[in-house]
């Protein structure tokens, strides 16, 4: 037996940490111990029920999660192998990783980079992940350091925070937007050199807009994702991840016909393996520990998550929230 986070509807939603068998796992060719997992935006919709994300039932939650192959009809995993696990329908269609155990599928599997333990990894987690993505998507448009300012929305979210970290960490003049004045410090401690309110994006704007973004890596969408393409200048791009205000995209063609400005999708859930291990091997080249440390210092146990999700779909979590499966 081992302890899960159970997501039901029988007929009424329920979320519960409880004990369950190996008969509770899915399908799958790798059983991992999980030792770490994580609180990501899109578990906080599926534990709180605020959003259809779970689509199969019951589910563990959990889309992300770091530890031990404990068995493995997988050729590529064999017992003892430190491996991370980041989406592929894992917490919505295929139970998860806030549980001591998981079954997966080998070919969704990264090997966990010998920079990182599992807390570590999970600070991280799809967030930072996403980030890395995002950051990648910039560089192979042409994105280099000292092209200009660099706006990271939602800052001090998951995504923004690791992706503040990360573009200062290359040498790019990072300006964040946040919500939260209060956290000033915070995100000049990870690098951004200016600070915006993010009532200057949020509200519908004009199709164009007086040039000042060289980049943007945007988790917020809906007017935010809008206003940052109308000012992004000519020839920059707009990684687009994120959904925070909303799904709606309330723009025009104007900054990509008139000024060449690229929108670019990044999704972390179903991405190719080589650029998964790609993202893991620059997060453990770019990231300092000692940032990690900031962006993930909130950790709760597996009987805490519930609550925790309350708080940060109530915006009252910044950076990261790690869960620790042995409690």
């Amino acid at each position: 037996m081992f302890k899960a986070l159970v997501l039901e509807k029988n007929p009424d939603f329920t979320a519960h940490v409880r004990e369950v068998d190996e008969d509770f796992l899915p399908e799958g060719d790798v059983t991992v111990a999980i030792r770490h997992s994580t609180l990501n935006y899109k578990d906080g919709l599926a534990i709180t029920n605020r959003s259809p994300v779970v689509r199969s039932w019951p589910m563990v939650a959990g889309i992300d999660g770091a530890g031990t192959v404990t068995e493995s009809r997988h050729p590529a995993w064999k017992v003892g192998d430190r491996v991370v696990l980041n989406g592929f329908g894992v917490g919505e269609t295929h139970k998860g990783c806030l549980a001591q155990r998981a079954r997966l599928k080998g070919e969704w599997l990264v090997r966990l980079p010998e920079a990182f333990d599992t807390r570590q990894a999970m600070a991280i987690g799809t967030a930072g992940y996403t980030a890395m993505l995002c950051v990648l998507a910039l560089e192979r448009h042409g994105l280099k350091p000292g092209a200009g300012e660099v706006l990271v929305t939602g800052a001090t979210g998951g995504v923004g925070s690791v992706a503040v970290a990360l573009l200062s960490k290359l040498g790019h003049q990072v300006t964040a937007a946040t919500g939260k004045a209060s956290e000033g410090d915070y995100l000049q401690a990870l690098g951004a050199s200016r600070i915006i309110d993010r009532a200057e994006l949020s509200s519908p704007g004009k199709p164009l807009q007086k040039e000042r973004w060289a980049a943007v890596v945007d988790s917020v969408g809906s007017h935010t994702l809008a206003n940052a393409c109308a000012q992004t200048r000519y020839g920059g791009a707009v990684a687009a991840c994120g959904l925070a205000q909303g799904a709606d995209l309330p723009a025009t063609v104007m900054p990509f016909i008139l000024r060449g400005v690229s929108l670019l999708g990044i999704d972390s859930v179903m991405a190719p393996l080589a650029l998964r291990q790609q993202a893991w091997e620059r997060l453990a080249r770019d990231l300092r520990p000692e940032t990690i440390q900031a962006i993930g210092a909130l950790e709760v146990p597996l009987s805490g998550v519930i609550d925790a999700a309350r708080r940060l779909m109530d915006g009252q979590v910044r950076g990261r929230i790690v869960v620790s499966t042995e409690g």
